[in-house]
């Protein structure tokens, strides 16, 4: 046989089958397409920021060395002289120098105390108007504020919270709070990815926003025709003398950039890798399909090879049709993932993250790593199937069609499953004798391939074991249909293993996450009452808490129904150990009555002397790390501030979540050694319910930070549900993202039950023909996938609920000692997966239900 021929032959049959070959397809397509729908959003994500950034970056900047990492500790950022500004001024190549003042320390609230900030994680940014400000926005109504009662907003956010001229906005800083009625609204020239931005005259946003007249946050420079970026800033750099960070424009919008990239980053490789996921659960469907296609034409294939042609023909004739499935699903799933893609950013848009499709970027990389992924794997898994069929005799063409000589699953397969099981279970075993949570996670990642790939390969021989009793618990009650659906199921134990396999991966990693996710919650909870002992616990969502908001939580300890609020601030320092070594470390500056509040045990000294003048305590893993004990001095050297020594009075045990490798010292001790204006505003804050007024104390704390909608006081149970709601949106996010594999899976069982009807046509006509009626023949079909489908079910929750075990047992390591599983959630995941096994068997059901039954006993 030619090659011509060959490919007619495979061209004729995949259009045969084109009916059978649609479900696979749609697997390819919605794996490539959430392939290139990551790369299509992700890159058009940068490409939103980069122009921003771009946009917004003067020719040369000059900025504090330290302005990226220092400021929000304080509430206030980091600034420059004004002098520098005619300091630049005199610098050959300079047209024009300005002060800029930035802050993405604020809160903006209208006339209803409510947040005008994101709810996607943009920033919310208060300045003053520049002129460098008119390369990125335009004033479209009003102007520019002249005066402390007057502001100007960004159109978005105008939009978004209806906000027009003459209304009022209150903006909460460190300093205190800013009321102006808005004078301006300008509209971004550049897509604006969901910033709010606030502008006020250069003297208010000095004496509010820094704290300070007379100094700004960057000098923005323009250079003279005919000078370049690089050169000014050489000239630039030549010129100032003193901790100063001097950038092109190209290199501010870089630097931006890569802070947002790395976070994107993150997003478009944990989309991919679901993305892999439902790619390898695709595997099983294509494998089932061309294992099921082979089987029912294997009088057709042996014909061909008892007319001249090889095994290599052959084979190729099955690859060839892989090849055309993979490139037809491909084709169409890229353009889908572009579909996908504007589909996310209006999606964003609605939560607020305004992307715009005119930004909308396709790489010529995404469609070629879409095409490429979605042939390389529907070829590389219709490679055993067309193996097989390369393997049929020319005798073949004298038999039946049918299934080949393969019910049983090989010794081989049974072997090297259970070894694969076995050595993966010993893996598992090894992460959870792990003393180091970092040592076990790698056994545990070897645990769980190894485990899953020898549950795939021993599945068959697993199916005739566990189709069996879920048939003896379920399918009795059916009679004799339900007997014919299980000896259907067990008919072939390699496809009923696949099938199964395709649902099994995507339930493991449910069942998995919902332990790790339930103990994380149980733990905690359970570590917060064992440890916190305050009643109240005050957190802001901004990272501080605003002077104004701690005194008012302060005075409500004068009210008689608290009996005291603790104050816990996070100071930056460079401690100097008895050998000499030098490490960075974060001090806890505390109340004193940070100790009732937090109960940390200690295994040396004790922790309340910690709050002794000039004293502290440290972690004990830091401690045996560097011989430090009880009565030891540390050199501390306090960042932006002096250096003393300060006393060990304690070392805490760092078995515990909260507060795990923490060094307390007071407040007081810490603002000694620190400038005033370098004390950081407080982190968190707890509180005491005077006796029986817990009820009272509650609401008068809740009063006294009614007015900043940042700062949230919780009791012991809203912080509990506060927890469990975190981990609960986080879980919900990939279950939804683990649905497309499940999606998947279903096709699986909708594709083998369909081509499995068709491989059964005679034998479904005889039993018509013999007195099974329709309805029973549908009910047979649905009890077959049902079947099929609490398989994969039982096994992906077993295998899942062993891996969230293990990994449980290496949180422990990090004071996370609850397992819980959560029953209610693995029960009606596999009560749902009944439901699904119902779903994938409708169309086959009726298909079959459908048959004419002459017509099925003459089909060979």
């Amino acid at each position: 046989m030619s090659a011509n021929t060959v490919l007619k032959t495979s061209l004729r049959n995949f259009v045969a089958h084109k009916g059978r070959m649609a479900l696979s397809a749609v697997a390819v397509l919605l794996s490539v397409a959430f392939v290139c729908g990551t790369l299509v959003f992700t890159d058009t994500m940068d490409k939103t920021f980069d122009k921003i950034f771009t946009a917004t970056a003067a020719d040369i900047t000059v900025s504090p060395k330290d302005a990226e990492t220092e400021g929000s500790a304080t509430g206030r950022p980091e600034s420059l002289p004004a002098s520098t500004i005619a300091a630049v001024s005199k610098v050959d190549g300079v047209k024009s120098a300005e002060g800029a003042i930035s802050s993405m320390n604020v809160t903006v609230v209208d006339s209803h105390n409510k947040n005008m900030g994101s709810e996607t994680g943009a920033p919310t940014i208060a300045g003053n108007w520049t002129r460098n400000d008119l390369r990125s926005m335009e004033i479209t109504s009003g102007h520019a504020p002249r005066g402390p009662t007057e502001t100007m907003i960004d159109s978005d956010a105008a939009d978004k919270h209806h906000l027009k001229l003459g209304d009022e906005l209150r903006t909460i800083t460190a300093t205190g709070d800013i009321k102006a009625k808005i004078v301006g609204i300008a509209d971004f020239k550049v897509t604006n990815p969901g910033a709010t931005v606030v502008y006020f005259d250069t003297a208010t946003s000095q004496r509010e926003l820094i704290g300070a007249t007379g100094r700004f946050t960057a000098i923005n420079l323009v250079a003279e025709p005919g000078v370049s970026n690089t050169q000014l800033k050489a000239n630039v750099a030549a010129a100032l003398d003193g901790p100063y960070k001097i950038q092109t424009q190209k290199e501010a919008a870089d630097a931006n950039a890569a802070d947002v990239s790395s976070f994107m980053d993150v997003i478009k490789y944990a989309l991919l890798g679901f993305a892999g996921i439902a790619f390898l659960v695709g595997i099983f469907l294509i494998i089932n399909t061309f294992s099921m296609l082979v089987a029912q034409r294997t009088r057709e294939i042996g014909l061909m090879r008892a007319i001249g042609s090889s095994r290599k023909q052959v084979n190729r004739s099955v690859l060839v049709e892989a090849l055309l499935l993979g490139v037809v699903g491909s084709v169409i799933g890229v353009g889908a993932g572009v579909g996908l893609a504007i589909g996310l950013m209006k999606l964003m848009s609605a939560a607020g993250m305004d992307l715009s499709t005119d930004d909308l970027t396709v790489k010529w990389t995404t469609p070629a790593i879409g095409l490429l992924l979605g042939i390389v794997v529907t070829v590389l898994a219709a490679y055993l199937p067309a193996r097989r069929a390369g393997k049929v005799s020319p005798m073949a063409a004298l038999r039946d069609a049918g299934t080949p000589a393969d019910v049983k699953a090989g010794v081989v397969r049974a072997v090297l499953g259970t070894v694969l099981t076995a050595g993966g279970g010993f893996a598992l075993y090894l992460a959870t004798q792990a003393d180091k949570a970092s040592q076990g996670a790698s056994w545990l990642g070897l645990g769980i391939v190894a485990s899953l790939i020898g549950f795939v390969v021993v599945g068959p021989v697993l199916a005739g074991l566990v189709v069996r009793v879920i048939s003896a618990v379920l399918l009795r009650f059916f009679g004799p249909v339900g007997r014919m659906a299980e000896r259907n199921a067990l008919r072939n134990p390699r496809r009923t293993g696949a099938t199964g396999a395709a649902l099994m991966i995507g339930l493991a990693l449910v069942a998995c996450l919902s332990v790790v996710g339930s103990s994380m919650v149980a733990s905690a909870t359970d570590q917060l009452d064992k440890s916190v002992g305050a009643d109240f616990i005050v957190e802001p969502s901004n990272g501080t808490i605003t002077p104004q908001a701690a005194a008012s939580l302060k005075k409500a300890a004068g009210s008689g129904v608290v009996s005291h609020v603790t104050e816990v601030k996070y100071v930056k320092t460079t401690l100097t150990t008895p050998s000499g070594k030098k490490e960075k470390e974060e001090l806890v500056a505390a109340s004193p009555s940070y100790a009732q509040d937090l109960r940390r045990e200690a295994t040396s000294g004790k922790l309340a002397a910690a709050y002794g003048a000039n004293a502290m305590s440290v972690g004990s893993e830091f401690a045996k790390k560097n011989g430090v004990k009880v009565g030891d001095a540390l050199t501390v050297a306090f960042e932006h501030g002096r250096t003393t020594k300060l006393k060990v009075a304690a070392i805490t045990s760092d078995d515990t979540v909260f507060d795990k490798g923490a060094m307390y010292t007071n407040i007081a001790t810490a603002t000694k050694y620190l400038p005033a204006d370098r004390v950081p505003l407080n982190g968190m804050m707890f509180a005491k319910a005077a006796d029986g007024k817990a009820e009272q104390a509650y609401a008068a704390l809740k009063k006294s930070v009614a007015a900043d909608p940042t700062v949230k006081v919780k009791d012991q149970t809203d912080y509990k549900e506060s927890l469990k709601d975190q981990i609960g949106q986080l879980l919900n996010m990939i279950y939804g993202l683990l649905a497309l594999a499940i999606i998947v899976a279903v096709l699986g069982v909708v594709n083998t039950l369909a081509l499995s009807v068709v491989e059964r046509t005679r034998e479904i006509g005889l039993m018509r023909a013999i007195g099974l009626s329709r309805r029973q023949l549908r009910r047979m079909i649905r009890l077959e996938s049902v079947v099929i489908a609490l398989f994969g079910a039982l096994l992906g929750l077993g295998l899942g609920m062993g891996w969230g075990a293990t990994a449980q047992k290496l949180l422990a390591l990090e004071g996370l000692g609850v397992l819980e599983i959560p029953w209610p959630t693995i029960i009606a995941v596999f009560v749902g997966s009944a439901f699904v096994g119902l779903f994938a068997a409708l169309v086959p059901a009726f298909r079959a239900g459908r048959m004419n039954v002459l017509n099925a006993i003459a089909t060979d």
